[in-house]
């Protein structure tokens, strides 16, 4: 019998509490306490619920109990490193919700501490999980679409973040895109090359006022000259809008929106079906889930990690330049190392 594997939890906000109902549902996991540096009625209420142990206002008592065997670091995104580089050094096994940083330089550090100390990381790029998208990837690398040329990625939520979050977000591009990016990285398994960006202010200007965008388009095309086409939008009326197609030179698939059920209602009036489900935490629940019994696989099995540093630190490049290449409306080109690749998982 395994033994399960001790967890605290870093950040106890909407993702935290999310992966914190995952863990108590799973024999591999034992949760043995959460930190949140403001705790109110509220959350003590939602803890209580949940028969949860300690609660700390500091993630400093969560890396210093010997028992705890690996860390889930759920915080704000500019606190990430800090946490990642701590955790390392307390010889914790680490997910880190993504982006890594909001800087190439605090990614890098944060890294060379991960492989100084020699535990385990994996991002949360929950999506590489999601059952339509690894449909894809299998379809990709059995070689039965033939050479990827196209892929078109769509993402579009279904309502605006507010303006506090936007402030403090790292913008549309290392929000939000930064998961297509991932998503193009893995399903393609190969590297970008250049990218171009057309973004605009066509939903709220309160974007605008924080420099950031709500409407764009990316191309990035791969070091094999295949081209990725992204698509996004920050309100799309009618749900969570999440599609994506792989075109190659031996035919196409198409990974379509989920939905609450498959029925198609036919009158002479219209041809009708359900709305796409919500929003991500109903459109990626089992993604969520799958993501997590991957990390304890990693941890207790040693089977690879599904989505490593380098994976999250890649797609943060993209997005960087993503940006510039919004501000100066010219593409930009990227470089990379030899032996650079996409986790395959």
């Amino acid at each position: 019998m395994v033994n399960p594997i001790v967890v605290g939890i870093i950040g106890a906000g909407r993702i935290g509490r999310l992966h914190a109902d995952n863990l108590r549902m799973m024999p591999l996991f034992k949760l043995k306490s959460i930190s949140e540096a403001v705790i109110g009625e509220e959350l003590l209420v939602w803890a209580e619920s949940r028969n949860l142990g300690s609660i700390f206002v500091s993630g400093e008592d969560i890396l210093n109990d010997p028992e705890i065997e690996a860390v889930f670091i759920c915080t704000p995104t500019d606190s990430h490193a800090y946490w990642i580089e701590q955790a390392a050094r307390a010889k914790k096994h680490i997910f880190c919700e993504k982006p890594i940083s909001l800087s190439s330089a605090q990614t890098s550090k944060a890294l060379q501490t991960v492989k100084e100390e020699g535990v385990l990381l994996q991002v949360g790029f929950n999506r590489r999980m999601d059952p339509n998208f690894r449909r894809l990837k299998q379809l990709v690398e059995s070689g039965e679409l033939g050479s990827p040329q196209i892929v078109k990625i769509t993402s579009r939520d279904p309502q605006p973040p507010g303006e506090a979050y936007v402030r403090s977000s790292g913008g549309m591009f290392m929000d939000m895109t930064i998961h297509d990016f991932d998503m193009a990285r893995y399903l393609m398994g190969e590297e970008v090359a250049e990218v171009y960006t057309r973004g605009a202010n066509l939903i709220d200007p309160m974007f605008g006022r924080n420099g950031d965008v709500d409407t764009a388009v990316i191309t990035l095309t791969f070091v094999s000259g295949a081209i990725c086409v992204i698509d996004n939008s920050r309100k799309a009326v009618y749900g969570y809008d999440q599609r994506v197609e792989v075109f190659g030179s031996g035919g196409s698939a198409v990974a379509d929106n989920c939905r609450p059920t498959t029925v198609e209602v036919s009158t002479a009036a219209s041809v009708t079906r359900d709305q796409p489900l919500h929003f991500f935490l109903e459109r990626y629940n089992q993604a969520f889930s799958e993501e997590i019994a991957a990390f304890a696989r990693a941890i207790r099995l040693q089977e690879p990690i599904i989505c490593s540093g380098l994976d999250g630190q890649q797609a943060e490049r993209i997005a960087e330049a993503a940006k510039e290449s919004h501000l100066t409306g010219l593409p930009v080109k990227l470089t990379h190392c030899a032996g650079e690749k996409a986790s395959a998982m």
